[in-house]
């Protein structure tokens, strides 16, 4: 019974952090985790295409077998998901967490990203 109060509150802050999102009219980026990978993924203002992504299952990442914990891990796909932005010509966007809560490697990619010149 805990895990469909968490999944039905998670989902209302989805729809109610991108419904302000597709208000703003904004590219933004988004990020998807699991419990071993994190995903993200920057879209276009209604989210019809993918700009730039990046995730921890790149054979870049695979390769490196970067030694630490999935928070470390977290920052290295911002810092790459914001080179690739910036590569494309995009800098500022809007940040959706995708209902996670902003804390450990949410946050740690959301900075990682802003360091490496994305402004959210």
């Amino acid at each position: 019974m805990m895990k469909k109060n968490a999944a039905i509150k998670r989902e209302r802050r989805v729809n109610r952090s991108r419904g302000k999102i597709f208000d703003l009219g904004v590219v933004y980026l988004s990020v998807h985790r699991t419990s071993q990978h994190i995903y993200a993924q920057v879209f276009s203002p209604r989210g019809a295409t993918v700009l730039a992504a990046a995730s921890s299952l790149e054979p870049e990442f695979l390769k490196k077998k970067i030694d630490g914990n999935k928070v470390q891990v977290a920052e290295a796909v911002g810092k790459l998901v914001a080179e690739r932005a910036k590569a494309k010509g995009i800098e500022n966007i809007a940040f959706d967490r995708s209902g996670y809560k902003y804390h450990g490697r949410v946050k740690a990619l959301a900075e990682a990203a802003r360091t490496n010149g994305l402004i959210c």
